[in-house]
């Protein structure tokens, strides 16, 4: 069992799929844009999710139109979906009945202008996914308010675990800040190096 909340995005392959299920990731999240280079297609969904069990699935989109969402998880057997769009929020959690994951991207907001931003949407959204499209470092500002926001909100920080000083800073996060990995690309079909990923899981194991 793992010490904090884990979401794995971007999951392309069985062998990050059942290598983290393995290790007690809560949830782990797939591409259903088309469009994006981690795009899953509903066959290698169903091949995938056929060996794992006792995961959360998350259907992922950067689409801003509700329709086109909902068609395309009927493709898509998930347990929750992720947004990038706030407005879709209200519309969808009364259409869709499955809980919902606001991804929101760091490089937009300051640190100290994020807990608006939590609190407007805090009945619709069941997480919020912090991100960063540029490589944000985790800072000192975000490091103190962090403790502040996961008091109040369902937190999943996903940016930050870049670099050698990753370790180091996930001590530094409170405990109840659920953090999210990204997953790659298999070497070849069956083999896979897990660097940094394997790193942070085993060091959130329960001794």
């Amino acid at each position: 069992m793992l010490t904090r909340t884990v979401k794995i995005s971007n999951v392309t392959n069985l062998s990050d799929a059942r290598y983290c299920a393995g290790m007690g990731v809560e949830m782990l999240g797939f591409s259903i844009d088309e469009d994006t280079p981690n795009y899953i297609s509903p066959k290698k969904f169903e091949d995938i999710c056929s060996w794992l069990a006792g995961v959360t699935l998350v259907a992922e989109t950067a689409d801003n139109n509700a329709e086109s969402i909902f068609a395309k998880l009927n493709n898509y057997p998930v347990h929750a979906v992720q947004v990038e769009h706030s407005g879709l929020l209200g519309y969808m959690k009364s259409e869709l009945g499955l809980p919902l994951i606001l991804r929101i991207s760091v490089d937009l907001y300051e640190a100290d202008e994020i807990q608006s931003l939590l609190d407007r949407y805090e009945g619709a959204a069941t997480h919020f996914l912090l991100e960063s499209d540029e490589n944000a470092p985790l800072t000192d500002n975000w490091l103190q308010i962090l403790p502040t926001l996961a008091s109040e909100h369902p937190i999943l920080v996903g940016f930050g675990f870049d670099d050698e000083f990753a370790l180091i800073v996930l001590n530094n996060l409170p405990g109840n800040v659920g953090i999210a990995l990204r997953g790659s690309e298999e070497i070849r079909p069956g083999y896979k190096d897990f660097g940094s990923m394997m790193d942070i899981l085993e060091a959130l194991e329960e001794q």
